[in-house]
């Protein structure tokens, strides 16, 4: 994120995120119509609309203020951020279980407010929260299939 073209392909992969999980949303709300959802079914999936809002504000901000927040102390290169964001949304189309899917996309809206604040920290924390989520949705995948 040393440049504002990278602020603004860091706000492109969060629209991409917020859209994948709007379409996560959709399905899940019209996989089994035959009986009403329990609140908790409910309630979560009412949050991640509200995290699909809050995504799709924080890029727009970034796109915004692109020019302010260049973080040039960073110290991570601009592709690997690419890929880490690429695939939380890949996770977000393919998670199985909803409470998985409230954690990582947490972690990506960590990751959206960090940008918004400039400072390296807690950009640097917040990808490591979505690389142990996506590695941990990983573990999960493989202890089922083993």
């Amino acid at each position: 994120m040393s440049t504002v073209e990278e602020v603004e392909a860091l706000a492109g992969q969060l629209s991409l995120i917020a859209d994948e999980l709007h379409q996560r949303i959709m399905k899940e709300i019209q996989q089994d119509r035959s009986k009403p959802p329990s609140a908790t079914r409910q309630a979560a999936l009412r949050a991640l609309f509200d995290h699909e809002l809050v995504l799709r504000q924080r890029a727009n901000s970034l796109y915004a203020d692109g020019a302010s927040l260049v973080v040039r102390s960073l110290g991570q290169p601009q592709r690997h951020l690419a890929e880490l964001t690429a695939k939380a949304a890949e996770k977000i189309r393919k998670i199985a279980v909803l409470k998985d899917l409230t954690g990582l996309v947490a972690g990506v809206l960590a990751l959206a407010g960090a940008a918004a604040t400039g400072q390296p920290a807690p950009i640097i924390l917040a990808l490591e929260k979505i690389k142990r989520q996506v590695e941990a949705l990983d573990a999960h995948k493989a202890s089922k299939t083993a």
